[in-house]
């Protein structure tokens, strides 16, 4: 059932206006691409040694942070980070093994590997599994114990009903602020940008606030004990850093605005990390504490509280509905202009292609054209199962 609304208001319109990010190197978000790259894994290898994909879900991941000696000139972790995942899967299909626990380490690994600077697997990462195989209410005894791959999912087979009852949400343009608040932290995590500061962390969040036309924001970034041998060094490279990014913000378009770096170091302590994040000190990370799917944290904006990461790319339209919703607002947007908002509603069953509502708030958009686009979004969600799984989708 497809509705479209009118009124809608711009978030710029709004005297006051608030915004986070936290960055890849944060805990919670390191949480968020580990369950999504379990689920990408177990899938993939579904695909390849069976043809389908085994029903799974790995959104219950958490990081407890290790231990390190860090100081001015050296920062080595002396106890590793510990990964729990807590889900549900088959570990075998009919007498062939699924190797479920390679598979959680490989992608916990790979992502470690690739928001820190100087991990380890072999030395740095113990991976620890709470994943069953038991038997859901309501179904059958193949979905999680399939006795052959003629039980398991092939990709587009099409047919497939929602696995939960659900609500999300997207829209678009980003405000200012957003944008000001994604691009710092997409910078300072960004390949050139660590070219060019190799000392820098990636445990990077960025809060920001506007009133009226006027911008506060707060950039946290830790520097790599390493690198940095006295706290006059720390001095001077974060006043080289915060000139780089408060340049990077005028340019954006912003001119009044103030920038706080490092707040914590106001106790006359550096921010310095081992291999680049507070979970060098044991830090705890969760997954859907941090980023929506358009990777902010938007009190001012409808907001879903789903965690999409990990969940089953099949039929879960917690995972499914909040990528269409976003890409769905941006298509409106892109169309007509104006401030765009889409509401998705499932319930639990209902065929993947026939949400129970999609409500579509968009002031000046031709309501047979936002039909067309939602019409082709729903029937497409085949497609967007084999680019969650093939190529991958950001959802942090």
């Amino acid at each position: 059932m497809l509705s479209i609304e009118r009124d809608v208001r711009s978030v710029e319109d709004l005297p006051y206006e608030l915004v986070e990010r936290k960055g890849v190197g944060h805990p919670d978000t390191m949480c968020d691409a580990i369950a999504e790259r379990m689920s990408r894994y177990y899938s993939l290898y579904c695909l390849q040694e069976f043809g389908g994909v085994a029903h799974h879900w790995f959104d219950k991941v958490t990081l407890y942070g290790g231990g390190a000696d860090i100081d001015y000139g050296r920062g080595e972790l002396t106890s590793p980070y510990r990964v729990k995942v807590f889900g549900k899967a088959a570990f075998r299909v009919g007498t062939a093994e699924i190797p479920v626990r390679d598979l959680m380490f490989r992608a916990a690994a790979d992502v470690l590997r690739e928001v820190t600077t100087g991990f380890d697997a072999t030395r740095h990462l113990v991976v620890e599994l709470g994943v069953v195989d038991h038997q859901g209410s309501g179904r059958g005894r193949s979905r999680y114990q399939p006795a052959g791959p003629e039980d398991l999912v092939p990709l587009r087979s099409g047919g497939l009903v929602s696995n939960d009852t659900n609500l999300l949400h997207g829209y678009a343009p980003l405000s200012r602020l957003e944008s000001a608040v994604l691009g710092l932290e997409n910078l300072v995590n960004g390949p050139e940008f660590k070219r060019r500061h190799p000392d820098t962390g990636w445990d990077v969040k960025v809060f920001g606030s506007r009133r009226q036309d006027t911008f506060s924001l707060v950039v946290n970034m830790p520097f790599l004990a390493a690198h940095i041998d006295s706290m006059d060094r720390y001095w001077a490279r974060k006043a080289a850093i915060q000139t780089e990014l408060e340049t990077f913000v005028r340019e954006s378009g912003i001119a009044d605005f103030r920038m706080l770096m490092n707040a914590t170091d106001r106790n006359g302590r550096p921010y310095l990390t081992a291999l680049g994040s507070v979970a060098d000190t044991g830090d705890v990370g969760v997954v859907g504490r941090g980023n929506r799917v358009n990777g902010l944290i938007t009190p001012m904006r409808p907001m879903s509280i789903e965690a999409p990461a990990g969940k089953n790319p099949l039929d879960h339209t917690g995972k499914i509905y909040n990528v269409m919703a976003m890409r769905l607002a941006q298509q409106v947007h892109e169309k007509f202009g104006g401030p765009t908002q889409v509401h998705i509603f499932t319930s639990k069953e209902a065929p993947l292609e026939r949400p129970d509502e999609v409500v579509v708030t968009a002031a000046d958009a031709d309501e047979a054209a936002v039909k067309a686009l939602v019409e082709s979004a729903v029937a497409g969600t085949d497609d967007l199962t084999a680019e969650l799984i093939e190529k991958g989708v950001t959802l942090w």
